[in-house]
């Protein structure tokens, strides 16, 4: 039997992590070490809640304690560092999306992983949605033909608003450490990520970032991000002004014999409407092995086995989905177009 996988934790400050720390302590294939993070609070729940071992210096932590693997949940722009201080000391890296705060600290990382022969993984919250898997794959067998569009918004009401961490949402208002922008950086990344999944690359790419509705910010509350293929076309919508539930988070799949429509998170539906269904009808979606439902299981698994990661995780589209955005925000900047 192996023994747990010991895990250590880079940062704290983006809320995301303590679900990710309830799995880890839940999982009997992990074991919750250590935590690092400079502010106080964020400690002292960590080592009440969890029983890590608390630490101001993320060096500190990693020369202290014998560890197998860690949890990188910082601002995107620390990223980069924290995951090279990981990978030098050959650990294992499962880091929060988007994953950098631009395209070079994404390259780093990736490069970081390679030469310390380590595996780095990118969490995504909706990868591990049972009908978001499906819908994958029913798209790449061809369910619903060829696929000539994509589309994902992911949308609340604001950081503040939807009741982040005054950690979180320090970070997620300054650009330097979320990454040029606002709801561009944090919600269009996801429909970056699909559309690379399910198209590839995209050739060109515009978008617009303004501010619409939150004067007391400095950064965009809206984005949209159109990327452009030779036979297709993606659409990411971020919003940090949404009032109500309606249309977030939802996720659309065009092809030229069907459309898929997934409704968001575990237990939602996925829907597909044809010529002869053209109302839609519900897809009976099978029931995810233990190591594709959660983050911890997934990245605990790759690391035993050495398999592929799922596509979504995977640091190479991270890193194009990287790549995506830096594009969409030269767009948004300039007003024009822009060529991948």
């Amino acid at each position: 039997m192996n023994a747990p996988l010991r895990i250590g934790v880079l940062g704290l400050t983006h809320d995301h992590v303590w679900e990710h720390l309830q799995d880890a302590k839940l999982n009997p294939d992990t074991r919750l070490i250590a935590v690092a993070d400079p502010h106080q609070a964020l400690l002292g729940r960590a080592e009440s809640e969890f029983h890590c071992r608390p630490y101001s210096n993320p060096g500190t932590m990693l020369d202290s304690e014998e560890l197998d693997a860690v949890y990188v949940f910082s601002d995107n722009a620390a990223g980069p560092e924290l995951t090279e201080m990981a990978t030098s000391r050959r650990l294992h890296v499962l880091v929060e999306k988007p994953m950098a705060a631009d395209p070079a600290g994404a390259e780093r990382m990736l490069a970081d992983a390679l030469a310390a022969n380590v595996r780095l993984l990118v969490n995504w919250p909706f990868a591990w949605w049972p009908q978001m898997q499906h819908a994958l794959k029913m798209a790449a067998d061809g369910a619903i033909g060829d696929i000539w569009q994509v589309r994902y918004r992911a949308a609340h009401a604001g950081p503040r608003e939807l009741g982040c961490s005054e950690y979180f949402c320090e970070w997620l208002y300054d650009p330097k450490r979320n990454g040029r922008g606002g709801a561009f950086m944090d919600y269009c990344c996801y429909g970056a990520l699909l559309a690379r999944t399910v198209l590839g690359m995209p050739q060109q790419v515009s978008a617009v970032a303004q501010r619409l509705v939150k004067t007391d910010i400095g950064v965009e509350d809206n984005g949209m991000l159109i990327m452009n293929y030779p036979h297709a076309i993606a659409v990411s919508e971020g919003s940090w002004t949404q009032i109500g539930k309606l249309s977030a988070y939802m996720t659309m799949i065009y092809g030229t014999t069907g459309t898929l429509m997934l409704e968001p998170r575990v237990g939602g539906r996925l829907l597909m409407a044809t010529e002869e269904q053209p109302e839609g009808i519900s897809i009976d979606v099978p029931t995810l092995p233990p190591h594709r439902a959660s983050a911890t299981a997934h990245f605990v698994h790759c690391i035993r086995t050495g398999e592929a990661s799922l596509a979504m995780c995977d640091p190479v589209l991270g890193r194009d989905a990287q790549a995506i955005l830096e594009c969409g925000l030269d767009a948004a900047a300039t007003g024009t177009c822009k060529a991948l």
